[in-house]
């Protein structure tokens, strides 16, 4: 199954790439190891610490396989061509959530670099999904666990 194009900051591809390479280096090495070390404490038919290293292992290389095909997909924002009269990957918006009257600012971004608390969200999140390509005055209704929620957008920037 191919995997769809994703879109990134540069800061967020090279958290990828680093990822990649301590998994590739530090990790397999730790796997590997612990797998030679199992494997010396005797029969392997009745070795739990062998079969969970080596599940261990099979993990790692899942994931390690995930973040490669991620990577060969992964395309970089250029900022400078943001259309910003619409929300979009990367742009940060200003909304008022018209239920209680509060106001946000939330950064779209992809869903590897997605930080609540530093105010980024996933353009795959249900708020981001329903944000992007609106453009400032729309109302948008978003279905969240807690409800629906209606926001305005009020302003769009970088």
């Amino acid at each position: 199954m191919a995997q769809q194009i994703g879109y990134y900051t540069e800061d967020g591809l090279k958290k990828l790439k680093d990822e990649l390479h301590h998994l590739r280096t530090a990790e397999r090495k730790a796997a590997t190891q612990a797998i030679v070390e199992a494997r010396d404490k005797g029969d392997l038919s009745e070795n739990a610490e062998y079969d969970a290293a080596r599940e261990a292992q099979a993990l790692l290389e899942l994931r390690i396989a995930k973040l490669e095909d991620i990577l060969a997909n992964a395309r970089i924002v250029d900022e400078t061509k943001l259309d910003l009269s619409k929300v979009s990957i990367l742009t940060s918006v200003k909304i008022k959530n018209l239920n209680n009257g509060s106001l946000m600012k939330y950064t779209l971004v992809a869903e590897n670099e997605a930080d609540l608390k530093a105010g980024k969200i996933s353009v795959d999140s249900p708020i981001g999904k329903a944000l992007l390509g609106k453009k400032v005055g729309e109302k948008v209704d978003v279905q969240v666990p807690a409800g629906k929620i209606t926001f305005e957008i009020s302003e769009i920037s970088l």
